[in-house]
């Protein structure tokens, strides 16, 4: 029991403050040793998964403070994630960017998890809403919607 593991002399000398600690616990959910097991919504990470697979040529991706950079100086031994595979990354809520060698753009990872961008991205870019962010185009260029040819190449 709480009461038994407080110091007597807390007891005896301040009972209104032991008194609130009692009901503060109380209030959080009784035992302080299971308080605190959750992290704060702001502090839980969410799994992300980046889905640049349909970028052709094949090249390299970042998230700046997540995955390793893309402007290292030699290709042969860059760790940066390729647009060939998906990747899932552990991000806490927050904004991001992704960067590539043409394009890059802001995301936030909202407090339920998922994802959400400017709507002026929709041409390029899907997953708002979800967990999986997916990156349509190399480029993206003020246009009246359609993608250009270049972009229903497969790899």
């Amino acid at each position: 029991m709480i009461i038994t593991t407080l110091p007597t002399r807390l007891l005896r000398y301040h009972p209104p403050l032991v008194r609130g600690v009692l009901i503060a616990l109380t209030l959080m959910g009784g035992d302080p040793a299971s308080a605190g097991n959750q992290p704060p919504a702001h502090l839980k990470e969410h799994p992300i998964t980046i889905d640049a697979t349909s970028l052709v040529p094949t090249s390299w991706w970042q998230v700046p403070g997540v995955t390793p950079s893309i402007w290292a100086s030699d290709p042969e031994s860059l760790d940066a994630p390729k647009t060939s595979e998906r990747r899932q990354l552990s991000l806490k809520p927050g904004q991001y960017k992704f960067i590539s060698f043409t394009f890059d753009f802001p995301f936030t990872v909202t407090l339920e998890g998922t994802l959400d961008f400017s709507h002026s991205l929709d041409q390029c870019v899907g997953g708002r809403g979800t967990q999986t962010l997916v990156v349509r185009c190399k480029r993206m260029y003020p246009h009246g919607g359609e993608r250009d040819p270049y972009y229903s190449q497969t790899p």
